[in-house]
């Protein structure tokens, strides 16, 4: 098979148990409601920002991506 449509379909795996993941542990898990998110609540608008939500995701993700590298 070639490597590139491998890559794919791992990559199609972990985003759907990522997702999975998501829906049941986010019970547990407040992400996108974490404190430091920027909520602005007026009567017709809601403008939602998550910042700190984004920081969280982009340091677990190049935590792990530093690990992927210091094992090959």
């Amino acid at each position: 098979m070639n490597p590139v449509a491998k890559t794919l379909i791992v990559i199609g795996g972990v985003l759907v148990l990522l997702g999975l993941l998501w829906q049941v542990g986010g019970k547990w898990l407040p992400l996108g409601r974490l404190p430091g998110d920027i909520v602005i609540e007026k009567e017709n608008m809601k403008f939602y920002f998550p910042i700190v939500t984004c920081i969280v995701i982009s340091l677990l993700l190049s935590l792990i991506s530093w690990l992927f590298r210091l094992f090959r």
